[in-house]
C-alpha cells in the first residue's frame, strides 16, 4: 500500500513534467518517420599506461643478468644489512629496487639501484658481519620437526615446551617459539581466527590465509608478533616469533630471516633410520608434504660397490607416440639426454626458446593431463609433478605467483607440469636453478618462472600434437576442483618421467 502511494503521489510530477517536455502532445501519424536515435555518448579515453622508469628497467636488466643463487644472496644480505623486508625469490621488484637504493643512500653512493661488483661485494661482508654476531644458526627442531633459523646470541635460553622448543632472550623481552600439532587435533582455520581475533590492546597488522599456511603480525602498546603455520598430511607446524617494541630496529630484521629459512616439512628420514623412533604398533608416518616440502619417496642408502643412480636432470610430459615435452632451459647443460635408459633427441623448440618436444624409441606411459589455457590467478592452489631417480614422481603443493608459481621443488624440477587442483596442466616450470640455495639439505619454496599453458598449447599445435583443452579429468568434487592433491595428481602420475644426462 505504501509503495502505491508512493506511485500515486509520483504521477502528477511526472505528468508535468512531460508536459512541460511536450512528451503529451499528439502523437504523430504511423507514416511519419520515426524520430532519430540520440547521439552515441563519446567513449571515456583510456589513460595511457605509465612509461616505465628508465632507472628501474636498468636495473632489473642487470640484477636478472645474474645468476639465480646470486641474486638470492644479494636479497638476503640486503635483509641482513636492514634494507630489505622481502623474501628471497632471486625475483626483482619493486622491494628489491628501493632496498638496493637504500642500502647505496645509507652508504653514501648514488641511489641508482644497480650495484656495481664492489658495492656487492661490500653488501656481502656486511650482512655476513651482521650473521656472525647474530650467531644464526639454521637448524632442524626434533621437538616440531621444522628446519628453523635461530639467532643464538640473542636467543640463548632453550627449553622444552609442548609440541616444540622455546628459544628466549637472557632478559625474556624476546621469544621464538616452535609449535606442532598433530593431524586432527586443531585445524588451520582455528589457529588462523584465534590469531588474527580482535583483542583489547592488540591491532593485527597483516593478515594472510593460504590453503595451506596462514601469516599474522599484530603489535600491541608495547610488542609485535609473528605468526606462521603450515599444514600438510602429517598435521600442522609453525613458529611464533615475539618482542619489545623497543628492539623493533633489530629485531624487525632477525624476524625476515627467521621466516626465510622456516621449512615446516622438510624431508623425511629414510625408512631404516626412522624406524626405532616409530612407537611400537603403530603405523610409520607418511611422508609430509605443505608449503616447505615437496611428498618424495624416501632415499635409501646406496649398497657398496652399487653404481650411483643418476639424479634427474629435467622433468618430462609424456605426450605419447614417444614424445616427450619439457623445458628448453633444462637441457641446456644437458646435450645428450636419456630418458628411461633410450637415448632421445631434440625433434622440435618453439620459437621463443622454452619449449622442446624430445623423442626416444620404447617410450609408453600415462596420459596427459588436459590443458588449460587462462592464466591461474594469484594464489590459486596448484600443484607441481617432480621426476624422481626411482618411483612415483614427487607432488608438491604450490600456490600461482605473478608470472610463476610459489613451491618447495627439488632439483631436476626444470620442466615440470604445473596442475591446477582438477588436474588441468597450467603450465611447465621453465627453469631450475643450476646451484639452488639449500638449508639444512632442503630446497625451500621459491618463485619459479612457468612456460603457460596457452604457450604450450600453441606449441603443441604446431608440431601436430592433440592436446586437449577445458575440464580436467581428474577425480573432483561437486564444484570440479579436486579434494586432495593425491586426487589431483593420480591421473597424471604416469605421464611424468625422468630425463637424465648422458655423460
Amino acid at each position: 500500500m505504501a509503495a502505491q502511494t508512493r506511485i500515486v503521489r509520483s504521477v502528477p510530477a511526472l505528468l508535468a513534467a512531460c508536459l512541460a517536455t511536450g512528451a503529451l502532445a499528439q502523437m504523430p501519424a504511423p507514416h511519419n518517420p520515426a524520430p532519430p536515435p540520440p547521439a552515441a555518448r563519446p567513449k571515456p579515453a583510456v589513460p595511457a599506461p605509465p612509461a616505465p622508469d628508465p632507472a628501474f628497467e636498468a636495473a632489473r636488466a642487470a640484477f636478472e643478468a645474474l645468476p639465480e643463487a646470486e641474486r638470492r644472496g644479494l636479497q638476503d644480505a640486503l635483509v641482513w644489512t636492514g634494507d630489505y623486508n622481502g623474501v628471497t625469490t632471486g625475483a626483482f621488484g619493486k622491494r628489491s629496487f628501493e632496498g638496493i637504493q637504500t642500502y647505496q643512500t645509507r652508504t653514501g653512493a648514488a641511489p641508482t639501484g644497480l650495484l656495481s661488483p664492489p658495492e656487492r661485494a661490500a653488501l656481502k661482508r656486511e650482512a655476513e658481519e651482521a650473521r656472525r654476531a647474530a650467531r644464526f644458526k639454521v637448524q632442524p627442531d626434533a621437538a616440531s620437526g621444522v628446519v628453523i633459523g635461530v639467532p643464538e646470541a640473542l636467543l640463548p635460553k632453550k627449553s622444552a615446551i609442548p609440541g616444540g622448543t622455546r628459544w628466549q632472550s637472557a632478559d625474556g623481552r624476546v621469544t621464538l617459539d616452535t609449535k606442532s600439532f598433530p593431524q586432527g587435533e586443531t585445524s588451520l582455520d582455528a589457529l588462523f581466527e584465534r590469531a588474527a581475533a580482535a583483542m583489547p590492546g592488540r591491532k593485527v597488522t597483516y593478515k594472510l590465509r593460504k590453503p595451506d599456511f596462514v601469516v599474522v603480525t599484530a603489535e600491541t602498546a608495547g610488542g609485535r608478533s609473528y605468526i606462521r603455520y603450515a599444514e600438510g598430511p602429517a598435521g600442522i607446524r609453525g613458529f611464533t616469533l615475539g618482542y619489545d617494541r623497543a628492539l623493533a630496529d633489530t629485531v624487525d630484521r632477525l624476524v625476515i630471516a627467521v621466516a626465510n629459512t622456516f621449512t615446516p616439512f622438510p624431508e623425511e628420514m629414510p625408512a631404516a633410520a626412522a624406524a626405532p623412533a616409530t612407537a611400537a604398533g603403530s603405523a610409520p608416518r607418511p611422508p609430509a608434504s605443505g608449503p616447505g616440502m615437496a611428498v618424495a619417496p624416501a632415499l635409501s642408502p646406496a649398497l657398496p660397490g652399487a653404481p650411483a643412480e643418476a639424479r634427474p636432470a629435467a622433468t618430462g610430459l609424456l605426450l605419447g607416440g614417444g614424445r616427450v615435452l619439457t623445458a628448453v632451459s633444462a637441457l641446456e647443460a644437458c646435450p645428450a639426454p636419456r630418458i628411461g635408459g633410450a637415448t632421445a633427441r631434440i625433434e622440435r623448440r618453439d620459437a621463443s626458446g622454452s619449449l622442446a618436444l624430445l623423442a626416444a624409441e620404447g617410450l609408453a606411459g600415462g596420459t596427459p593431463p588436459p590443458l588449460r589455457t587462462d592464466p591461474a590467478a594469484e594464489g590459486e592452489a596448484l600443484l607441481v609433478l617432480g621426476a624422481q631417480a626411482k618411483g612415483r614422481p614427487s607432488v608438491a603443493p604450490a600456490s600461482a605467483a605473478a608470472e610463476g608459481v610459489y613451491a618447495p621443488l627439488q632439483p631436476g624440477a626444470g620442466g615440470a607440469p604445473v596442475l591446477d587442483r582438477s588436474g588441468r596442466l597450467v603450465g611447465l616450470v621453465a627453469r631450475f636453478p643450476a646451484a639452488p640455495r639449500l638449508i639444512a639439505g632442503v630446497m625451500p619454496p621459491t618463485r619459479y618462472a612457468v612456460v603457460p599453458g596457452k604457450a604450450v598449447a600453441a606449441f603443441l599445435g604446431e608440431s601436430g600434437v592433440s592436446a586437449g583443452a577445458g575440464t580436467g579429468s581428474a577425480k573432483g568434487t561437486a564444484n570440479g576442483t579436486a579434494a586432495t592433491l593425491g586426487e589431483a595428481a593420480a591421473p597424471v602420475l604416469g605421464a611424468v618421467v625422468a630425463i637424465t644426462c648422458a655423460r
